[in-house]
């Protein structure tokens, strides 16, 4: 390597997950052109990586928020394109990053284009899900298993549920981060079983969990969802008392694929699949926006939530370029529906060009991987460059949502001390 070539991540190379880096080469020569390569291995032992060409100032200097690429994984001006293009070998594969105790580790390099893509310095971004101070902690409840994310401090905190279709821990421990007690609970803690029932009640204990837990200091208990949580949620804030507030992002407005029991009694009916409506694509994925059935058919009113019963505020998020679920769809049914029965209770957000797996900002896009529930490879969706900017203000918007309706009180604290 160089000895005179300098890698600088700014304002430092150990960051949250959420946070953006400043990526600067100094030292080059002027108007010298050279790649800047990433490369990451996930929690499945899965190397990947990206790369962009950039061409230095006069000065000898790239700055990645300033230089645009001129070619590579991406081309433009996108300070974090390195960290959103990090790709596997293999097509339709997701990067696992779900544990909160390992940081996320990008390595980054500097080559000379000229020289046999000699390298000429290189740097490591360690990108941490939980800060300082935060707590993890696993439990397992009655009829519920998850993991308990608390800030530091005494509080009192806000309360949130955070509904994963499949165990992750990385939205509970960056919502922890922002001063939420947050317990991550998957809807299905295995392989999903669709010839079975699932049970609401098993998650009104992890709400009931939640509040009364000492720290918190909100009377009531947010929940954000993506997917099929989604509809776990909206069923949570109709029929189950003390839900305040609600993110459902990318889900639907029906129960899908399970019965949902409630106290030993069937409250929604299964919306289930048409798999002969299934588009195949060249990438050995599956396009199955289009399979599921129309929730509004007279045939299936039994598996919409009558979401209008919810004494809670509702942020509806739907992207326009989601491949899973016909997610624009079922927001605006939703917002017909509140608008019919007179609520006002909600809020609401498209994102155009974004994708299905709206996630924390600056993690690797994925375009297509294996779907857990059905075993095959699926479309997610997304321009890459959109959907990254989506999961950028779709992030800060979550925290002012839940912030704004889940207001703390001293004396709720005391009065449960």
């Amino acid at each position: 390597m160089s000895s005179q070539v300098r890698l600088k991540l700014l304002p430092n190379a150990r960051c949250l997950f959420d946070e953006p880096v400043q990526v600067k080469v100094l030292r080059l020569k002027s108007r010298q052109v050279v790649s800047i390569k990433a490369s990451s291995t996930d929690e499945r032992g899965v190397l990947f990586s990206s790369s962009a060409t950039y061409r230095a100032d006069e000065n000898g200097e790239i700055d990645l928020v300033r230089d645009a690429s001129l070619s590579g994984s991406y081309v433009g001006v996108e300070p974090m394109g390195l960290l959103r293009s990090l790709k596997a070998n293999t097509l339709n594969t997701y990067f696992y990053k779900n544990k909160a105790l390992e940081p996320h580790i990008v390595k980054l390099s500097v080559h000379d284009e000229q020289e046999q893509d000699q390298k000429l310095a290189e740097a490591t971004n360690e990108r941490f899900l939980m800060a300082d101070g935060v707590s993890r902690v696993s439990v397992k409840k009655g009829n519920f298993h998850g993991v308990l994310f608390t800030p530091p401090g005494e509080g009192p905190f806000p309360a949130v549920l955070d509904l994963c279709t499949f165990m992750s821990e990385k939205r509970a421990s960056l919502l922890a981060n922002k001063g939420f007690v947050v317990l991550a609970v998957p809807v299905f803690f295995e392989k999903p079983d669709i010839s079975g029932k699932m049970q609401l009640d098993h998650f009104e204990e992890a709400v009931t969990f939640l509040k009364q837990m000492p720290q918190v200091g909100s009377r009531g208990v947010g929940v954000i969802c993506r997917s099929k949580g989604g509809d776990i949620a909206l069923s949570l804030a109709a029929f189950v008392p003390g839900i305040k507030a609600v993110v459902w992002i990318n889900g639907c407005n029906a129960n899908v694929g399970i019965p949902l029991f409630y106290k030993k009694k069937l409250i929604l009916s299964p919306l289930m699949f048409d798999f002969s409506k299934v588009i195949p694509t060249d990438s050995g994925a599956n396009i199955i926006k289009y399979a599921v059935e129309n929730p509004l058919d007279e045939k299936n009113k039994g598996s919409l939530v009558p979401i209008e019963h919810a004494a809670g505020r509702f942020l509806f998020v739907a992207s326009e370029d989601d491949l899973n679920w016909d997610s624009k769809a079922y927001m605006e049914a939703m917002v017909e529906r509140l608008k019919r029965y007179g609520r006002t209770n909600f809020e609401s957000v498209l994102y155009p060009a974004a994708g299905h797996l709206l996630e924390p900002p600056y993690g690797p896009f994925c375009p297509s991987a294996l779907h857990g529930m059905l075993n095959f490879p699926v479309m997610w969706g997304g321009e890459p460059r959109a959907h990254a900017e989506a999961e950028v203000k779709l992030w800060k918007k979550i925290q002012e949502f839940l912030k704004t309706h889940l207001s703390c009180d001293d004396a709720h604290v005391k009065h449960k001390l």
